[in-house]
């Protein structure tokens, strides 16, 4: 599926870093692969147990993960709403991203120069906050202008638009960002085609040092603070570490290192995991002896509309859905026992998949 995560943050926190870690991710595991599509933006594999373990029951020749795109996007610098710096690619990278992955600096390390002076997460969000305020509030206000005009003359509609308007403008002057604003879906749909940048989902990493890497420290306890209101994911991730996991080709080293740091995974495995339910999506897998596969669907997608992600015929054709739950199709092994022990389901048009689900679909074209 095209969709998107941008990495946002300014200058030396450690966007660029927790970038090149995902592009490394490869050697993690056989089934982690990167590829480049243009300088600054990757496709990732989302790692995912539950593909392996089918693939152990059912010994496919082929077994293909699903991926997303993340983006490393050029460093913001303030009065990047004006054109700063390269301000104006950056705001245009961000709008064709579906959701925010916000890195914020949370060490101290002399060696490594901070934009502003210091190290402050909260007034380096703050800055970049600021700076999508500022494009999302221009955006608001042009369109405002534009139906106050038709509002004068008594039109209803206009009239409802421009007060749904003037709702997201008071929300933004507050310094607020629109993700934080309650509106109706009437008035959601008033902007959908301004595609605001601080609506999007968000997810923040905070950067920290070695130490701080399981438990946090004092910049990530002010960072949860500041964001309690935003109904916001965060995540720690040492970008040291995982630089150095990145360069260890030996799955073996990887897991002594890890131990040894006190963690279970790589930070970059948390955080495409993460990345991926931002972005609201979930999976469903296909089993065969051909190939085991797992698909990225929308949460809330209906089985025909999943069937399309394979091929735009199985949607147009669809007949029926066959459904095993994924827990019922490791505890009994196979599609044959599932079937014998009543745990295959045939669902219709308006089956709502679930995540996990193991399918296959009927469809005639």
């Amino acid at each position: 599926m095209a969709l998107k995560c941008g990495i946002v943050g300014l200058p030396n926190v450690g966007k660029s870093t927790l970038f090149n870690c995902l592009s490394k991710a490869k050697a993690q595991s056989a089934n982690f692969p990167f590829c480049t599509i243009e300088p600054n933006v990757g496709v990732i594999t989302v790692p995912d147990e539950r593909l392996e373990k089918l693939a152990a029951l059912v010994k496919p020749e082929k077994v293909q993960a699903t991926t997303i795109e993340i983006v490393d996007i050029a460093g913001l610098v303030k009065g990047a709403s004006k054109g700063e710096g390269l301000g104006n690619k950056f705001l245009a990278n961000i709008r064709e991203c579906n959701a925010i992955i916000h890195v914020l600096r949370c060490f101290d390390d002399d060696n490594i120069v901070h934009v502003d002076g210091s190290v402050n997460p909260i007034r380096d969000k703050e800055t970049i906050d600021f700076e999508l305020q500022i494009k999302d509030l221009e955006a608001i206000e042009k369109k405002r202008d534009k139906y106050q005009k038709i509002a004068k003359s008594g039109d209803k509609e206009a009239i409802k638009i421009v007060d749904a308007l003037d709702k997201y403008i008071a929300h933004l002057e507050q310094g607020e960002s629109v993700r934080s604003l309650e509106i109706t879906d009437a008035e959601k749909e008033v902007v959908s085609d301004l595609y605001l940048l601080t609506a999007k989902p968000v997810l923040y990493v905070c950067n920290v040092d070695e130490t701080s890497a399981k438990n946090g420290n004092k910049y990530v306890e002010k960072v949860k603070e500041a964001i309690k209101t935003e109904d916001a994911e965060i995540l720690l991730i040492a970008t040291s570490i995982e630089a150095e996991i990145a360069e260890l080709e030996d799955l073996e080293e990887q897991e002594l290192f890890l131990s040894e740091m006190g963690l279970e995974k790589p930070g970059v495995h948390h955080l495409i995991q993460a990345t991926y339910r931002l972005l609201n999506l979930q999976t469903y897998f296909t089993a065969g002896v051909k190939e085991v596969r797992a698909w990225t669907i929308i949460k809330g997608m209906k089985a025909p509309q999943a069937a399309g992600v394979i091929h735009s015929d199985f949607e147009k054709g669809f007949i029926r859905a066959e459904v095993i739950a994924y827990n019922n199709f490791v505890a009994l092994g196979s599609e044959q026992a599932c079937k014998d022990a009543g745990k295959l389901s045939v669902e219709g048009k308006q089956y709502v998949v679930k995540d996990g689900d193991v399918m296959h679909f009927r469809f005639n074209v």
